[in-house]
């Protein structure tokens, strides 16, 4: 009898990729920043400046209320003290007075008398301006432009990458059944090969 079936089996099939491991060393990054200060140029002048005080000069003139006042006063005072000298020297008369001695002629003499003495002229204003004055000054800066760099270095460092095993599988295992006898006949007499079976025998 012929053999009607054929088993064939497919086996597995995979591929293997091996990754060693490996140290890698990132190298570092410079950076440079680089800033401006703008310097810039600058003047000062200070012209002349000339001073004129002419209080003294117009107090001399027209004088204040408080320096009227204090010149009214020491006028006063004056005054008060040639009364008081006078009267001395007028009672010293009449205290010494002999009878038939015209004193009050003496006195009214005295009083009427006209100053004798040197005299010494005077100008408006009295007291002189006082002048001052402040020299000029002229002041230069100059700043020149300043570059400020800065560099910022990062160390480098590494990395260790382990190793790994890919393993893929390119086909599957499995079993292939497949038929290889010739078609049956239901019922075996269609067959065109057909012998009838000879039960006589």
């Amino acid at each position: 009898m012929d053999q009607l079936i054929q088993i064939t089996t497919v086996p597995i099939q995979y591929e293997l990729k091996i990754n060693n491991s490996r140290l890698e060393y990132h190298s570092s990054k410079a950076e440079l920043e680089i800033s401006r200060n703008k310097g810039g140029l600058s003047i000062k002048s200070r012209p002349v400046k000339l001073n004129l005080d002419t209080f003294e000069a117009r107090n001399s003139v027209v004088p204040t209320t408080r320096r009227s006042i204090a010149q009214s006063a020491q006028k006063g005072q004056s005054a008060a003290y040639n009364a008081t000298a006078q009267m001395a020297q007028e009672g010293q008369l009449m205290l010494k007075a002999k009878i038939g001695e015209d004193v009050l002629g003496q006195i009214f003499q005295q009083r009427a008398a006209v100053p004798t003495g040197e005299f010494q002229m005077g100008f408006t204003p009295s007291a002189p301006v006082e002048i001052s004055y402040q020299a000029p000054d002229l002041t230069i800066n100059y700043e020149m432009d300043k570059l400020n760099f800065d560099l910022k270095v990062a160390n480098g460092d590494f990395e260790f990458i382990p190793g790994n095993i890919e393993m893929t599988i390119t086909q599957h295992p499995d079993v292939q059944i497949e038929y290889i006898g010739g078609p049956i006949y239901v019922p075996p007499s269609a067959s065109p090969d057909y012998e009838p079976i000879d039960v006589r025998a």
